[in-house]
């Protein structure tokens, strides 16, 4: 399954340069390719509705960090074979992060049990599972082991999973939190 995915995002790419080359001066907008092959979406619209999410109150969306990182993405490719979906966007909010943390533990009830992890740093843990074969118990959303300010709130399985994580602000005041939403299904179903 992973050759299939990494022939198909190569495949994807070699068919996506040329418009790309000539969308140079257009960074900021999404880039859509649909094929016979199958269906593309990459760029920075990416905001909490589309992560399936509220925003938290008063949240303003980070931008673009000083190396050039954008905070938000937005990708999915969906063929006959397979799809995935993935959705980051980034925050900031003067609250301090126990009060984020405990508003979207409620908002993410909606899709089942909220696990709560600790960690050093957030993003590194994100599963996606691409056996179809495999039983539901093994998909669950599990924590690593550790410690650390970072807390990440997990609810679903890992072929269909919210993330929040949240963490204290620059110079410790307020908080920065990313909503993550991941989608990965094998032959069959919608994304």
């Amino acid at each position: 399954m992973f050759r299939m995915i990494t022939f198909t995002f190569a495949f994807a790419s070699v068919l996506a340069l040329p418009v790309l080359a000539q969308q140079s001066d257009t960074q900021d907008k999404p880039f859509d390719l649909r094929s016979s092959v199958g269906d593309v979406h990459v760029g920075n619209d990416a905001d909490a509705k589309k992560a399936g999410l509220p925003l938290y109150p008063g949240a303003r969306q980070k931008t673009g960090s000083q190396d050039g990182d954008n905070n938000q993405a937005n990708l999915s490719m969906l063929t006959e074979a397979f799809g995935f979906k993935l959705v980051v966007s980034k925050y900031a909010s003067d609250d301090a992060p126990a009060k984020v943390v405990d508003f979207y533990r409620d908002k993410l009830k909606k899709y089942g049990k909220v696990l709560e992890c600790h960690s050093q740093k957030h993003g590194g843990d994100v599963d996606v599972n691409s056996d179809n074969n495999s039983k539901d118990k093994d998909k669950e959303l599990k924590c690593e082991q550790g410690s650390g300010p970072v807390t990440e709130l997990k609810v679903g399985t890992e072929d269909n999973q919210h993330v929040v994580a949240v963490e204290p602000g620059d110079a410790g005041k307020g908080s920065t939190f990313a909503l993550v939403y991941v989608r990965t299904r094998g032959k069959s179903g919608d994304i």
